[in-house]
């Protein structure tokens, strides 16, 4: 194994720099029930000694640190306590939180209503809500399917962390840390060998998600954006976890250093050193050992990253990020029995294994930023460098023969040979042999910025706040530069035998099919860049509108292309409305430029004149968050799109469990629409959950093909305009609800629901003119998780001797993985009986599990 050189990697992020400067809140206090004002009610920023007191009016204004959260409070004797989390804004900007108190006697609780136009399509959410979810994978992307729009995990089940968003494949989405793109292993053809994601949630503040319609200031794919940001700290932290899946550990802090930087509202003039570092294992034998392929399942997987800051000075700062990740999957197969068919017809597929499966993942990525933000109130703008290099090295070994019988089983239970295979159908031999390897680099350079303006604002008299006008444009470009070199080499074969006859049979020579062996090797360079700007205009009496149009351009030397595509983005909140709702709708044209995998065809061969895949899309809805109950007001926010993506130049893939495999042309235009709908909100107090319901259509049309339809009694089938294509799943329903003890709140239950309807399939090669006509089962599961607090550091003075003393908090978990024991689908094996007929033969994925976790925080 060769180990991979680790560059140091960057990030300070826009928004973590403004922490140097201030942002407004402002609002009003009033009495619930007769809407008078509050005056005297104290306005409070606890960690920070910051307090107002609200005017005759009830309105109060009050500075906040931009660049990171903080919890605001209102107090006033005789009334309810009123709390809400402000989430990070850029500095110099403003936000409105409207408070209704209500008597310190009554069962009605505090009103926050937060007026500000949300972000555009962007779901912004705190990962501490889901560090408890049960999940087999270990990875955040597993919960995307529970909080983002019509986003689910495919045919992977519950062993992947790869998501399919709106009818695409897990390539179209686009994934950041720290701004930087995120790359991951090309070679992974099941979900038993994917190892850690890049994301490491100990080391992380918040996520974004959209779902499609982004910015132009995302880069070129066609379905999603998950933007994730790490923690900037302030204080010295560690916790460590640990379960039969395996575990993690991380440490965090700042430090002042030697110098000093001018002083701020919330600096204290010493330069700082930030330090996060995490480290994680995971094995999923214990998981794997609940598949009906029987075996030695030896997966290891292991990763490595540290995050750096340092204050250069007031206006510099310089970040360094670096990960290293390792994934090994070893694996003897033994034995498989499989049943499938009807309760008075039913098949039995026997299988004997000998050989193994070796394959190693090893990648590393890294790189540095540095970024420029002087005074706001003096230069509005900021300036980012950054560089980066992704490296990985994959290597595939495979040589396994499996001998299958295939025959009727004896389903009348009154029989002694009930159970057992009476009637044969057919015998043969598969022998799969592949040795591959792959190495490729991606490296980096790039540069953003920004400039913002304040168009216009109109501050009349106190009486007449509501008359307040605001303008404002945020200008942002960058430019980036790739480079990309790849070497791949493929060697694979299968053979076939049915009843004593190798398949094709040759009465000469012995002949193997599916013959790889082929060596590819390219260096190619991309130059993209974009320009967008921002136009807000605010005025209290009316609402506030957003408007966001901009343009990006790519070019590759590989293939000669270059395009423009602009893209739009709008929004308006009413602010006179009872009613809390906000309107949006963005669309544009989305081009993706193929990497290596979408240039390989079938046959190992690379297509270097292969186009972008392109779309144009539009995206429109709303999000309403509104208060139901008449004693305890619950909030909740409800969110719902609708959607339209027109293809064309669609480069045509199969999916086997989680592997992509590429028609390596473009060869097929297409269409997809759907229909999203996200609830979310405090079922119990104090217990965030989530529904998300989506359904889809997702079709496509190969050039100069008819396609057909097969048909019972109908041999030929009937002709069709399109056929579906492999993401192509009507219905999904996400559900995680979480409760507690009504008198022990540190007694939790966690819910994971999953419900889809079946993926399509079809025969080996997948017939161009019969594309897809067989549906997977539909895909059902349910995790339980049960969470208990053991100690919080809160209980010291009444329990000074307690074990746990040492540590801040610690939780225990009890998991139950697929509760219900639903033999649900990953794919099909297709073999040939005696009669030269094929039976698919389904791979089912993991029965019921249970987990022990223990998370420690100090």
């Amino acid at each position: 194994m060769k180990k991979i050189l680790t560059f140091i990697l960057f990030f300070i992020f826009h928004f973590a720099l403004c922490a140097q400067n201030n942002a407004t809140v402002f609002g009003t206090v009033t009495e619930g029930g007769t809407n008078t004002p509050i005056e005297f009610a104290i306005v409070f920023i606890k960690d920070l000694n910051r307090s107002v007191e609200t005017n005759a009016a009830g309105e109060y204004s009050i500075k906040v640190p931009a660049g990171r959260a903080v919890l605001l409070q209102v107090q006033r004797v005789g009334y309810k306590e009123g709390k809400v989390t402000i989430e990070a804004m850029r500095a110099e900007t403003q936000r409105r939180i409207d408070f209704t108190l209500v008597n310190a006697t009554s069962q009605q609780e505090v009103i926050v209503k937060d007026t500000r136009l949300k972000d555009n399509g962007l779901i912004r959410e705190d990962v501490k809500d889901f560090r408890l979810l049960p999940t087999t994978t270990g990875n955040l992307e597993a919960v995307l399917p529970h909080i983002a729009l019509g986003t689910n995990s495919g045919s992977g089940g519950e062993l992947t962390s790869q998501y399919q968003v709106r009818g695409g494949n897990y390539d179209e989405n686009l994934v950041y840390v720290n701004d930087f793109e995120i790359y991951r292993p090309q070679l992974i053809r099941a979900g038993q060998q994917e190892g850690l994601t890049f994301a490491n949630a100990d080391l992380m503040r918040d996520l974004s998600f959209s779902s499609g319609g982004f910015e132009a200031r995302y880069g070129d794919k066609m379905s999603s954006v998950l933007d994730i940001k790490y923690k900037r700290p302030d204080s010295f932290r560690i916790s460590a976890a640990g379960s039969l899946l395996g575990g993690s550990a991380h440490v965090e802090g700042s430090k002042k250093l030697g110098g000093t930087v001018a002083k701020d509202s919330f600096g204290d003039g010493y330069r700082r050193f930030r330090y996060l570092v995490g480290a994680r294992y995971k094995t999923t034998r214990y998981i794997l050992g609940s598949l009906d392929l029987k075996g030695e399942y030896v997966p290891n997987f292991a990763d490595i990253q540290a995050y750096l800051t340092y204050d250069l000075n007031r206006a510099w700062q310089i970040g360094v990020l670096a990960n290293y990740n390792e994934s090994v999957y070893n694996f003897v197969p033994r034995s498989r029995e499989s049943a499938f068919g009807l309760i008075n017809f039913t098949l039995g597929v026997r299988t004997a294994f000998e050989g193994q499966e070796r394959d190693r993942f090893t990648n590393g990525m890294a790189g540095v930023s540095l970024t420029y933000l002087p005074d706001r109130k003096k230069n509005p703008f900021f300036l980012k460098f950054l560089a980066s290099r992704f490296q990985t090295r994959e290597v595939e070994g495979i040589d396994i023969i499996g001998d299958y019988l295939i025959g009727e089983i004896e389903t009348n239970p009154n029989k002694d040979n009930a159970g057992d295979i009476v009637s044969t159908l057919g015998t043969g031999t598969q022998h799969q042999f592949v040795r591959n390897t792959l190495w490729g680099a991606v490296t980096n350079v790039e540069h953003k910025g920004g400039y913002e303006i304040q168009l216009a604002t109109s501050t009349p008299s106190p009486e007449e706040s509501s008359r307040t006008v605001t303008k404002t444009s945020f200008l942002q470009w960058g430019i980036k530069y790739q480079s990309e070199q790849i070497e791949d080499k493929i060697n694979e074969w299968e053979r076939l035998d049915s009843a004593l006859y190798s398949l094709p049979f040759d009465t000469t020579k012995l002949v193997v099919k599916n013959v790889y062996k082929t060596q590819n090797s390219l260096t190619s360079n991309r130059f993209s860049s974009f320009v967008q700007n921002t136009y807000t205009w605010r005025k209290d009496s009316v609402g506030e509108f957003q408007a966001t149009l901009g343009v990006r351009a790519a070019y590759w030397d590989l293939n000669k292309e270059a395009f423009v595509t602009p893209r739009l983005q709008m929004a308006y909140k009413p602010l006179n409305w009872e009613k809390d709702i906000s309107f949006r709708l963005s669309g544009g044209l989305y081009y993706q430029p193929p990497f290596y995998r979408e240039l390989r065809r079938p046959n190992g061969t690379v297509n270097k004149d292969v186009l972008a895949q392109k779309s144009a899309q539009v995206v429109t809805g709303l999000t309403y968050d509104f208060s139901i109950g008449s004693l305890r007001r619950i909030p909740f926010r409800l969110i719902s799109e609708i959607y339209y993506k027109k293809l064309w130049d669609v480069v045509t893939y199969d999916v086997d469990n989680v592997r992509i495999r590429y028609a390596g042309e473009n060869n097929a235009t297409g269409y997809i629409m759907g229909w999203d709908t996200r609830i979310n909100g405090e079922f119990v107090p104090g217990a965030e959950s989530w529904i998300n319901l989506s359904f889809l259509r997702a079709r496509e049309s190969l050039d100069s093909v008819q396609h057909r339809a097969r048909e019972v009694g109908d041999p030929t089938g009937k002709e069709v305009a399109d056929v579906p294509r492999p993401t192509d799943q009507l219905m999904t329903l996400s559900v995680f609800f979480q409760d507690y003890l009504p008198k022990n709140k540190n007694f939790k239950m966690h819910l994971n629901t999953t419900i889809g309807t079946g993926l399509p399939f079809g025969f080996p090669g997948n017939n161009i003119v019969y594309r897809n006509t067989y549906r997977l089962k539909p895909y059902h599961r349910v995790d339980l998780g049960f969470s208990v607090l053991m100690y919080d550091e809160s209980w010291k003075n009444r329990k000074p001797r307690h074990t746990l003393r040492f540590t801040r908090q610690t939780w225990a978990s009890l998991e139950i993985f697929n509760l219900m024991a639903v033999a649900n689908e990953a794919s099909k094996t297709w073999i040939k009986t005696i009669y030269n007929t094929q039976f698919a033969i389904p791979n089912y994925l993991t029965s019921r599990r249970i987990n022990l976790r223990v998370r420690m925080d100090f």
